[in-house]
Parts: C-alpha cells; structure tokens; sequence
C-alpha cells in the first residue's frame, strides 16, 4: 500500500466466503478405536461360538473320540494288505472261532488278549500319517503279543491304504474305512487320534493331536496300559 492511498477496507462478503473456506479445511476429527477393540472382540467370539453351537445343533456334531472309561465300539474292517474289498462292518458278530484273517476285528475275543492302541488317521493329512508311522516305531519297544496295535484309514479306499502300507512299510494291521463308518463310531473330527484301551477293551487314554508324534511320549502312555 502506498503513501497517501486509504486503508484497504475488507469486503464483507470476500471475508465470509474465506472464512467459509478456512472451515471445509479443517481435518475431520479422528475417532479413536483403541478403547472399542476388546468390545468387538468379544463380539466376534460371541458369534463364532453361537455359529458352532448351530453347527452341533443341525449337524449333530457329538465329541471327538471315546473319552477314557467308555467301551471300544466294535467293528470289522478289512486290511489294506488283503483281497477284501467292501465297507466295514458295524455290528459284527465276532466269533472268535470264525475270525476273518483278511479283516481287523475289534471285537471282545480280540480285546481280551492285551490291551490295544488304534491310531485313526486321514491320508491326505501328512501330521495324521506321521502319528501311524509312530505307533510302528512304538510297537517294536514291546513284546510281541504284549500289547496290540493297529491303524484305520478313514474315507480311504483299498487301493490307497495299500499303496500307504507299502511305502511307509507298515506291519502293525491296517484296515481302511471306506465310507467313513468307523470314523463316526468313534467321533474322527480331527487327526491324529489315538484310542488306548486296557485289556478287554475299556478306553484309558484318548490322545488327540501332534505332539504324540513323539516315539517316547507315546510309549509312556502304552506302557501305563501294562501298568509299568
């Protein structure tokens, strides 16, 4: 502004359309989540649970396994190694004259021999398939006869249990259940899953998950069967 010219005068109008200008500029406030986070936390296992519960509900989802003091439930189930070739048989008649060689037979004349160590697994499961090969490891630490181990594939057809038997190069009996009937008997929702029986049948254990991978951890559990 020069000498001797007026003071500028601010124009009404110029002033309120800055003003509103200055106002749209300013930054939205921000809302801080922190304190929330547990709350919608909360909400979120609230529905999973009620989700799962409705699960139960509609699909009859019972427990995973047969918990310790309960029966074995008996089946047949023919070998991954022999020339039978059908389902398993859920209600056997178990005649311990007429055993059938080609076949796994849950049964009580079996049962009462020694206490037995079923290992349930899913092929396509590679931690599952690992447990089988150490149940084999563990069935070498016992006298023969002493203890008596087998396996079942479930949802396993012959051709593909027999091929797993072969290259794992598994002796301990295994059966396969081809249309997952076994596998529901006995709750198989998740693999490994392992069911330690006393002699005649009665669970002691029902060991579910990884860490029985380990050949030791394992044959403590079996022997407890023997009670040593």
């Amino acid at each position: 502004m020069s000498e001797g010219e007026p003071p500028h005068r601010l124009d009404p109008d110029r002033a309120a359309a800055d003003a509103a200008g200055r106002v749209r500029k300013q930054p939205e406030p921000v809302i801080d989540t922190r304190p929330y986070r547990r709350i919608i936390g909360a909400i979120g296992i609230g529905i999973a649970i009620v989700i799962s519960a409705l699960l139960v509900v509609t699909r009859g989802v019972g427990p995973v396994g047969i918990t310790p003091g309960h029966p074995l439930h008996w089946f047949v189930a023919p070998l991954a190694t022999s020339t039978l070739v059908g389902d398993a048989n859920l209600a056997p008649h178990c005649n311990p004259a007429q055993p059938d060689s080609r076949a796994l037979n849950v049964c009580p004349w079996l049962a009462n021999r020694a206490p037995l160590v079923i290992g349930f697994f899913i092929p396509s499961s590679g931690d599952c398939t690992r447990q089988i090969n150490t149940i084999q490891t563990v069935s070498t630490q016992f006298r023969p006869g002493s203890v008596q181990f087998a396996a079942v594939a479930v949802r396993t057809g012959h051709k593909q249990s027999a091929t797993l038997v072969r290259q794992h190069h598994w002796t301990i009996p295994v059966a396969y259940d081809r249309d997952g009937a076994v596998g529901a008997i006995y709750g198989v929702q998740v693999c490994p899953l392992l069911e330690l029986a006393y002699r005649g049948g009665l669970v002691k254990y029902r060991l579910v998950g990884d860490q029985w991978q380990a050949p030791n951890m394992l044959a403590t559990k079996v022997r407890a069967l023997l009670g040593h």
